[in-house]
């Protein structure tokens, strides 16, 4: 199967992102599949942001990125605004989409709500953009969040418009992907309250030192009805056993368990073994990334090469979209 998702290069990547999309990619990869992971850089843009670090932000991300794993030899990787052909699909696209339907967005009304006066037109028309990343490659399946199943849907009206109006009943261009939805739970932040999110500032950094990683877990919210450490704990609403369920090895979870509902151990017991399992996953990519982050012309490379493959493809779809829609 061909595979394509994106991420935007919007600061430090967490525990959310690992394993909300992250892992599932590698395990993509490495399974064999066909897989295009892009840095979208152009929908970073929807929001305020310093121009003179961009650069800076799109190698961390690349770094941590191949640190966890993509390995730029096996997957098509690239930035977004190297392949010219995202924005010249978007704009095709923006002549068949319906306003209406934009504006039903789920994340375009919750944003525009929060932040009225920030409103910009780019993050009315972002999901048109995000249709053309997509239909591009022609993918069989995106792996996508819960957030954003609304934005593929849209993607599959697109599509399922241009094949009708413009391609033969027998021939469409485009495929209507399939949606592929992680099988992780929903990964909570730091105050156990909202999902983990660098917007919250309750996020645990993939890379982070060790010093920082501990000193977050020391702090980090556990089940809300255990006051003192005698008291009997519930690990079924204690975020950071919900954690103790991606690290630790089944036999350390029913330990853990068994210890917290009998008051045998205390939080700062629990976190103690979550950060040796945590710190076994994240020592590897930390090392890793500080590797690559020293060699920032090897990133630069990588992702000019997983440019070049994607423009390969990207321009051959644009080439039979112009003919399509009447272009010399």
């Amino acid at each position: 199967m061909r595979i394509l998702s994106g991420i935007q290069p919007s600061g430090q990547l967490h525990l959310g992102n690992y394993f909300g999309a992250i892992y599932n990619w590698v395990r993509l990869q490495n399974k064999g599949e066909e897989c295009f992971f892009f840095l979208a850089d152009l929908h970073a843009q929807t929001v305020p942001y310093e121009a003179a670090t961009r650069p800076g932000i799109i190698l961390e991300l690349a770094a941590t990125l191949m640190a966890c794993g993509i390995d730029p030899h096996k997957s098509v990787l690239f930035v977004q605004s190297q392949v010219p052909a995202h924005t010249q699909l978007s704009w095709i696209l923006s002549c068949l989409a319906p306003f209406g339907e934009l504006e039903r967005m789920v994340q375009f009304k919750e944003k525009s709500e929060a932040a009225p006066h920030a409103v910009n037109v780019g993050l009315f028309t972002y999901p048109i953009l995000q249709a053309a990343d997509v239909l591009l490659y022609r993918p069989d399946m995106v792996p996508v969040g819960i957030d954003q199943a609304q934005h593929l849907e849209l993607t599959r009206t697109l599509a399922h418009k241009f094949n009708n109006r413009f391609c033969p009943a027998d021939a469409p261009l485009f495929k209507e992907p399939k949606t592929l939805h992680s099988t992780t739970i929903k990964v909570l932040g730091l105050d156990g309250q909202r999902k983990m999110s660098k917007s919250f500032n309750n996020y645990i950094g993939l890379t982070e030192p060790e010093d920082v990683l501990w000193e977050k877990l020391r702090h980090a919210a556990t089940d809300p009805a255990r006051v003192k450490r005698t008291d009997p704990g519930n690990p079924d609403i204690c975020n950071v056993f919900s954690w103790h369920k991606l690290f630790s090895p089944i036999e350390v979870q029913e330990d853990r368990a068994a210890g917290c509902r009998s008051a045998a151990i205390g939080c700062i017991d629990c976190k103690k073994t979550l950060f040796t399992h945590m710190n076994a996953l994240l020592a590897p990519i930390r090392e890793k990334y500080h590797v690559l982050m020293q060699r920032p012309d090897d990133i630069r490379d990588a992702l000019e090469a997983g440019a070049k493959r994607a423009r390969g493809v990207a321009d051959a779809t644009m080439e039979t979209v112009y003919k399509l829609v009447g272009g010399l």
